[in-house]
């Protein structure tokens, strides 16, 4: 049997998997090449292969923050709006709220809107929202602002006109005009045809944004990895943590824009525990999420770029993008977070990063600012078990910390150390407490570079008595790629819609068509709300009204806490269609083998039990069951066991920590 490769860029590493039949075979962690990064896909994979032939790898799966990065940098195709008539405003105008650090600033100026207003252009046409055409489409004046982007050299444009979800042959007409005349062109009833205008516009610019840009990286992708001898088929990630061909990834590139951090939460989805809090802590950022019954929470918005409050982004402070993805809480803490002293001489830790390139000083590549990775190489926690790591380049930079604070470096790394767990659990707050969800039931899944040495710190705010290190935590999110099955979402608002099994086969039969496989599962669920509401609730679907109903009071009880009943209607229907025939990759590492290095001994730092300590360091083949503090090392992460927990080897080379005394 043939090799997958799976492939997760990150702000700071690339990591790389290779799974056999039997499980993981080789995994490879290299910084990230933010110049060129397939050079340092490239660089893993070769690691990954050691002396594996190419050609027998059938799959390789890839998790990009491509179409992240160029929303939030702004360095994707300038865009051409194409909208109805008296509507050219909507996208420039859009909407915007003001979180706290904004909300008193006099000289506060919102972000530019996605698409600029000069660029906005209008057709003569209107479809009511029930589907009925008030005005026909005049494919002169489609003409007439093709010719005109065209002249302006602009080569994406996105067509978006009013209420084509419910009538889409105007746009499709509209779409096919501008294409005589424009490279690229997306029209919103081909990506998402749901209801809700600005949010419709805004996913679909953004999709012809980020398009011609996943399109050209993709391709170069593909003839890299051809170059090496591997001719496999290219599968990506999209943000609802399915995976389709790298072609359905470039026409549907909004689709993809969380696809790094949903794969991480496929991870902590396959360690076989019900209920679980997903915590992924990398180099540049920490994310959290919740897997309930096995299933991570899916959200049908999310914002790229926006702010908000202790982890969790607001609504108005980003562009929205209307397309599934795992619902995730994200702060700016990691490895590389750089740690500094603000006006009043305060000891503060992020947004900012050192990144790969510095780096943190440890790294010895040039980087002098302190960040979260020295302080746990002063504390004693690190060692250069998968790359070099300078101590003295450590203290040194801690030291700037030190000075100014009037505290010992031990104590000043101890802070770093502490602040950044604050951070870091304020995402677990967005994504439990925010929600009602009590935390305490739930155990926490750790993974990514530095996820592991944080993560009983994290849990003991919240209670959390139990924590996972699953086996290649450091490479979790490159393993969870290849859990991911071939899929794809659709969705069609259609208010009441008379034949429901029309719609849903409709949307079933185009999925299967992109994924291009004839056998497959089909999952379906509808958007309810209350008559005469504006907002709704995704409910599995069933065909008795009465049953859907009581899924949606349920439901609206979960949400809001309020027990509420009355009539409900159905806006929009939902697949997710599976492909059943192709095998499924393991999904969980095959377990390290048994022996290994014998124990060792370390000093580490550990206030709570004293100061500094002489601490047993144990690999995950010699761990049987020890009371911390310890230390738990491997090639690619390091696990912290402070004072008050247990650790014990789990099955498949997974880490139980358990919180002493805990009921």
């Amino acid at each position: 049997m043939g090799f997958a490769i799976g492939v997760d860029v990150g702000g700071t590493f690339t990591d790389v998997v290779l799974s056999g039949p039997d499980g993981v075979t080789a995994v490879a962690k290299c910084l990230s090449t933010h110049d060129d990064p397939i050079a340092g896909i490239l660089t893993g994979v070769t690691r990954a292969l050691g002396s594996v032939d190419p050609a027998r790898v059938t799959r390789v799966v890839h998790a990009t923050t491509l179409a992240t990065n160029a929303v939030l940098e702004r360095t994707g195709a300038r865009v051409a709006f194409v909208t109805t008539r008296g509507f050219r405003a909507a996208v420039p105008l859009g909407r915007y709220a003001r979180v706290e650090e904004d909300r008193y600033d006099l000289r506060f100026t919102p972000p530019p809107p996605p698409v600029a207003p000069g660029d906005c252009f209008e057709v003569d046409e209107r479809v009511s929202a029930r589907g009925a055409v008030l005005t026909p489409l005049d494919p002169g004046s489609v003409r007439r602002a093709a010719a005109e982007i065209a002249r302006r050299g602009i080569t994406s444009a996105a067509v978006c006109l009013l209420h084509s979800y419910a009538e889409p042959a105007h746009e499709r007409r509209a779409a096919a005009i501008l294409r005589e005349h424009v490279p690229h062109v997306v029209a919103s009833c081909e990506i998402w045809p749901e209801i809700r205008e600005y949010e419709r516009a805004t996913t679909t610019i953004m999709s012809a944004y980020i398009g011609p840009l996943m399109t050209s990286y993709l391709s170069r992708l593909r003839e890299r990895l051809a170059a090496i001898g591997i001719d496999a088929p290219v599968h990506v990630m999209e943000s609802g943590g399915g995976v389709v061909s790298a072609e359905l990834a470039a026409r549907r590139a909004v689709s993809t824009i969380e696809s790094g951090p949903a794969a991480g939460v496929l991870a902590a989805a396959a360690t076989g525990l019900p209920d679980v809090i997903s915590f992924d802590m990398g180099g540049t950022t920490a994310k959290a999420c919740v897997v309930r019954g096995g299933r991570p929470e899916i959200t049908h918005e999310f914002h790229v770029g926006g702010k908000g409050s202790f982890g969790g982004r607001r609504a108005g402070t980003g562009v929205p993008i209307k397309t599934p993805a795992i619902d995730l809480a994200e702060v700016g803490a990691g490895g590389g977070s750089i740690a500094w002293l603000d006006p009043a001489g305060a000891l503060r830790v992020g947004p900012r990063s050192a990144g790969s390139s510095p780096g943190p000083a440890c790294y010895g590549l040039g980087g002098g600012e302190p960040t979260v990775t020295d302080a746990d190489l002063v504390l004693g926690y690190l060692s250069s078990a998968s790359m070099p790591l300078s101590a003295p380049l450590a203290a040194k930079a801690v030291d700037r910390l030190a000075g100014p604070l009037g505290v010992s470096r031990e104590e000043a790394a101890h802070a770093v150390h502490e602040i950044v767990n604050a951070s870091m659990a304020a995402a677990v707050h967005v994504v439990t407490v925010q929600r009602g969800i009590d935390p305490r039931g739930f155990a926490l899944v750790a993974f990514g570079g530095a996820g592991p040495m944080h993560a009983a710190g994290v849990a003991r705010r919240f209670g959390i008595a139990t924590v996972v290190v699953p086996a290649y935590c450091g490479v979790a999110s490159a393993a969870g790629l290849l859990a991911g099955a071939l899929s794809t979402d659709r969705v069609l608002s259609r208010l009441d819609a008379g034949d429901p099994e029309e719609v849903f086969a409709a949307l079933a039969a185009d999925a299967a068509a992109d994924l291009g496989v004839a056998r497959v599962r089909v999952a379906r669920s509808v958007d309810v709300r209350f008559k005469g509401q504006s907002h709704d609730l995704t409910v599995d679907w069933a065909e008795s009204r009465e049953e859907l109903a009581s899924r949606f009071f349920a439901k609206y009880a979960q949400v809001y806490g309020i027990v509420q009943q009355g009539e409900i209607e159905l806006v929009s229907y939902r697949v997710r269609v599976t492909d059943a025939a192709t095998p499924a990759t393991p999904a969980t590492p095959a377990a390290p083998g048994s022996g290994g290095d014998a124990e060792s001994r370390r000093r580490a730092y550990f206030p709570e039990a004293g100061g500094w300590l002489d601490v047993p360091v144990h690999t995950r083949r010699t761990l049987g069951r020890v009371r911390g503090p310890a230390i738990v090392e491997d090639a690619e992460s390091t696990i912290v066991v402070p004072p008050g927990w247990r650790a014990a080897a789990g099955p498949s080379g997974a880490v139980r920590l358990t919180l002493e005394g805990a009921a």
